[in-house]
């Protein structure tokens, strides 16, 4: 499991993003088990996630509408299967509006970066 925390501050909101090899939605679900056993994970307003399999694709928006198919689709343009990758929320006391989606691509892109050993850009 990587997670790299304190990525992104907006308006009182945090962000981090984790991630790890999945190859099943029981996989996930232990994911975030195991993720939320760090109190500080457990206590965040939303952990959204995606996860392609050879079978399907499988999200959890967490409360944070659309934030799971946002990841879903830079897993897709990347490529990458059977790997889980989780962006965490900690809500600031102010909406965010359309900003929370590029929140959640920075983010992505960020662990995807780590992942894969690319430079930030």
């Amino acid at each position: 499991m990587r997670i790299l925390e304190n990525i992104i501050s907006d308006r009182g909101s945090k962000y981090a993003v984790s991630g790890g090899v999945c190859r099943t939605e029981e996989d996930a679900r232990a994911f975030i088990k195991q993720l939320c056993r760090k109190k500080k994970f457990a206590k965040a307003t939303h952990n959204t996630w995606g996860l392609l399999t050879a079978q399907a694709p499988i999200k959890s928006d967490d409360g944070e509408s659309g934030a799971g198919m946002v990841i879903l689709r830079m897993l897709e343009r990347e490529g990458l299967y059977d790997h889980i990758i989780v962006v965490t929320r900690w809500y600031g006391g102010k909406h965010l509006g359309g900003d929370r989606f590029r929140h959640v691509q920075d983010a992505v892109r960020l662990y995807l970066d780590a992942h894969t050993g690319h430079p930030e850009k």
